[in-house]
């Protein structure tokens, strides 16, 4: 079931078509609508489309006496926003519950997409653009406006997107939705801390939001999530089992202890390669002259699950500055890895600490590169890849996808 969100702008007239277009799909769809949204279209043509009452109030019970924004919530395989304002937008990535459509939002757990629709000037105002990042790093999906002559007359981006770009983004999301029900995916993010001593320590930049996404991702499709995390700041994911850890060899024991569960591995911590051979249990005091640290490498987590895998999928990462391709397939090979995502950290506004990233999947069957973008859309890619190998194999990601029509 799909609820469809309709705001006040002069491309609420579409939705209806989005409407249509979904129900020859047999995708039974609902509506909600703001009040602005009624000043274009009236709720009795959307009742009528749907054959089933439109929600414009939150405070109105529905059948049954239920909470309409949690029973609609509860029910709905995706919430698409079409047309999405400049205002709904700014509601919806500050959290703001205010009327039925964001009131709505807040309580559902099921993908949403949002499909902007505004004069060029509001698409472009960093406003608008800074609340559409917040709400596409937290899973949200963009169905990005065309350009074009736009009802104010003015010329550029910010027109509504074609219904049937819509209508198959709307598909495509119901097609992961629990595509993942039955799998044990175990995910590590963020990077190791190795200590020198009880002030100082080596490790990296790695913030772990790569891996956190990929959790949340595999999560809300349906998996059992187990997520091996190194000390990071990034808040940690509703509904998965969180195992934290912090050197290197805490997380290899942790992967041991849990990888017989898993059906999919996901490597995307940034395992530090050296530790220091000693810690001192005391502070080291500075001296006058060069210090010197003597460091050993840690244990290879990836290597070691590549040589004992077995049918159980694995998905490295390859965070390179230089070559990246290259190094990357180059380690796929010798790591026994089912894929490898390669991406390079020095590129700007992508790689350590950014939300988003641009990579290149590397695989048995070749290589396609993911344009820079929000790293939960990155982490759907690679699930989306991940089902695709291993249904060219003669397998699948368990689950029975699809939608409840």
């Amino acid at each position: 079931m799909v609820v469809v969100g309709i705001t006040g702008c002069i491309a609420a007239y579409k939705a209806c078509e989005v409407v249509r277009e979904l129900q020859k799909r047999e995708v039974d769809v609902w509506a909600v609508m703001t009040a602005n949204a009624a000043r274009f279209v009236t709720p009795l043509t959307l009742e009528a489309l749907t054959r089933h009452p439109v929600f414009t109030d939150q405070f109105v019970l529905g059948e049954g006496s239920d909470i309409r924004h949690v029973s609609l919530a509860d029910s709905a395989d995706l919430l698409l926003v079409a047309p999405a304002t400049a205002n709904t937008i700014g509601k919806l990535a500050q959290g703001i519950a205010d009327d039925a459509l964001s009131t709505l939002y807040t309580a559902i757990t099921a993908p949403v997409l949002v499909a902007p629709a505004m004069n060029v000037n509001m698409f472009r105002h960093p406003a608008v653009l800074e609340n559409l990042a917040t709400l596409r790093s937290r899973g949200v999906g963009v169905i990005e406006p065309g350009s074009g002559y736009l009802a104010c007359g003015w010329l550029g981006e910010g027109r509504l997107a074609e219904t049937p770009d819509i209508v198959e983004a709307a598909m495509a999301a119901l097609a992961r939705r629990r595509d993942m029900e039955g799998e044990t995916v175990l995910v590590t993010a963020g990077p190791t801390v190795e200590d020198i001593d009880p002030v100082r320590f080596v490790s990296n930049r790695s913030s772990g939001k790569m891996g956190y996404r990929l959790a949340e991702a595999a999560r809300d499709r349906g998996a059992r999530v187990i997520l091996v995390s190194g000390p990071t700041s990034v808040p940690a994911p509703a509904r998965v089992d969180l195992v934290r850890v912090r050197s290197a060899e805490e997380m290899e024991k942790a992967v041991a202890r849990h990888v017989g569960e898993a059906t999919i591995v996901a490597m995307a911590a940034a395992v530090s390669d050296y530790r220091p051979a000693t810690v001192s249990a005391a502070k080291l005091k500075k001296t006058d002259g060069p210090t010197r640290l003597e460091l050993v490498r840690t244990p290879d987590i990836l290597r070691s699950l590549g040589a004992s895998k077995g049918d159980r999928f694995l998905v490295g990462f390859a965070a390179e500055t230089e070559a990246v391709v290259e190094n990357a397939r180059k380690k796929r090979a010798e790591k026994r890895l089912d894929l490898i995502v390669a991406n390079d950290v020095g590129a700007d506004g992508a790689g350590f600490a950014s939300e988003r990233n641009a990579a290149t999947l590397i695989d048995e069957l070749g290589e396609a590169s993911v344009p820079l973008a929000s790293k939960r859309e990155l982490a759907e890619r690679i699930w989306d890849r991940v089902a695709e190998l291993r249904r060219s194999r003669g397998g699948k990601v368990r689950g029975r996808g699809g939608t409840r029509a």
